[in-house]
């Protein structure tokens, strides 16, 4: 039996989005190509604001805007850094 070849996969990177009304979407797919440069979440978050805007004409629900764009890897940081300071407040009384 002969061997396969190795198929090529698109290198994909995942991202979490934060929304200004408080929602957070997880794990948006964006191509490693088009992350360049030295601000990689600059761009990334271009190309999620463009599906976004695809799902949002597509489903005709309107989203609010993005308020903060990380990578899904560095979430728990992103979320302390992100809490409002009435959340932050509550966590220390308990």
């Amino acid at each position: 039996m002969g061997r396969r070849k190795p198929t090529t996969r698109a290198a994909i990177v995942l991202f979490d989005v934060f929304y200004e009304d408080g929602t957070v979407t997880s794990n948006w797919k964006v191509p490693a190509s088009a992350l360049g440069g030295l601000d990689e979440d600059a761009s990334a978050r271009a190309v999620i604001e463009a599906q976004d805007r695809e799902i949002v004409g597509r489903s005709g629900h309107p989203r609010s805007r993005i308020k903060a764009v990380c990578r899904a890897d560095k979430r728990g940081a992103a979320q302390r850094r992100l809490a409002k300071p009435s959340d932050q407040a509550r966590k220390a009384q308990q």
